[in-house]
């Protein structure tokens, strides 16, 4: 499963969003059991004079009592292209969380970042820092905004019904891997920047 975006230095590209995609394997509506670790909600990039900041957000939208979902069976790349080719990835960020602690709390471990010696890890819920590199794994608040039934409603009448004060994800949660990273390491030159993010689930569908 896959999402992207785009992020254009100095300047910002678009961005587009993944969630219940593809249907037969993460939409309830569709599949009894739908893979929700593996379901790709929203990937934001943007940048700061001296950061770039990238954050995937999946398995959402759940109900605030819900906890974080944290999958040792899926892998979360953040792919990042800078040169050559624009789906050529230079730099694969690849995330996986793993129980970390005897009690069976979760942590999350981050490989691939430039300027860092090694991966990055450390408990989930807090942030982590090495080499100059901020990141942090959790539940967050689901930063989407969309007014689903506006959408629906125009779908079925052939006209614009949106309303911009009805938000469904409004009050809803989903989990999160934010990684903020100092703007050189990314930039290079005038090229763009694309930013694009892939799961994998080891051993194959559920």
């Amino acid at each position: 499963m896959a999402g992207g975006a785009a992020l254009v230095l100095p300047g910002l590209g678009g961005m587009a969003a993944d969630h219940l995609d593809p249907p037969a394997r993460t939409d309830p509506n569709v599949d009894s059991t739908p893979d929700r670790a593996a379901d790709i909600a929203d990937l934001y990039a943007f940048h700061t004079d001296t950061s770039v900041v990238l954050a995937l957000t999946f398995a959402g939208p759940q109900a605030t009592s819900e906890p974080a979902t944290y999958d040792r069976d899926v892998l979360y790349t953040i792919n990042i292209s800078n040169a050559g080719g624009r789906t050529e990835a230079e730099i694969p960020l690849r995330i996986r969380f793993a129980p970390g602690n005897a009690d069976g709390t979760y942590g999350v471990q981050v490989e691939n970042l430039p300027g860092v010696t090694g991966p990055l890890s450390g408990p989930v819920e807090q942030v982590l820092s090495q080499d100059g590199v901020r990141v942090e794994a959790g539940l967050f608040d689901d930063p989407f905004f969309f007014d689903l039934q506006g959408f629906k409603d125009t779908a079925a009448t052939g006209t614009l019904m949106f309303d911009s004060t009805r938000d469904f994800f409004a009050g809803q949660n989903l989990t999160a891997v934010v990684i903020e990273i100092p703007r050189d390491r990314i930039a290079n030159g005038a090229n763009p920047i694309d930013v694009w993010a892939t799961t994998a689930r080891f051993g194959g569908q559920l």
